[in-house]
């Protein structure tokens, strides 16, 4: 388990890009990448970039499946973008921060509103437990305990750097 103050944000990304490396090794065509809007979808457009992959990354938005949808209304957030039939296909789920699955659990119903794909993997780079759903990371790069009044959500640089910021008490 980590701290908060030991998460390097970069150095996960570079054991997050690792294990994809072995995991992508497994199928017979690789899968492809989508990211939850922003922090996974930021993950997603970079693994991309290094993995040496061709295909067109997918981004999905949590916003419509929200199960606080009447008290969140709508977030400023990035739209669904899904530039391939999702039918059939093998696909990797991305986020920044798992916390409650209940983003999860919306944006795997964004997805299924699209098709039925083969299979689906969720791989995160931070897991801070507080499961208020069962859903489960097939890879989590590092796990960490926060106090459920602070929030944890990745940050990209003009760069392309990756950071975290803490937010709260």
């Amino acid at each position: 388990m980590k701290t908060v103050e030991s998460l390097n944000a970069e150095a996960l990304y570079l054991e997050l890009l690792r294990s994809l490396q072995h995991l992508l090794a497994s199928y017979p065509k690789p899968p492809r990448l989508v990211g939850v809007a922003s922090g996974g979808a930021w993950l997603a457009e970079r693994l991309q970039k290094d993995l040496g992959l061709n295909d067109p990354i997918g981004v999905l938005s949590s916003v419509m499946h929200r199960d606080d949808f009447a008290s969140r209304g709508l977030a400023t957030s990035a739209q669904t973008l899904l530039p391939f039939d999702v039918n059939g296909e093998h696909l990797i789920v991305l986020d920044d921060v798992l916390y409650t699955g209940r983003t999860i659990r919306a944006v795997l119903n964004e997805l299924f509103d699209y098709g039925r794909p083969a299979s689906v993997k969720l791989a995160v780079l931070v897991d801070r437990g507080g499961r208020e759903l069962p859903v489960q990371p097939d890879l989590a790069v590092a796990r960490v305990t926060l106090p459920a009044t602070q929030s944890l959500q990745l940050a990209r640089s003009d760069a392309g750097q990756f950071s975290f910021e803490v937010q709260g008490a």
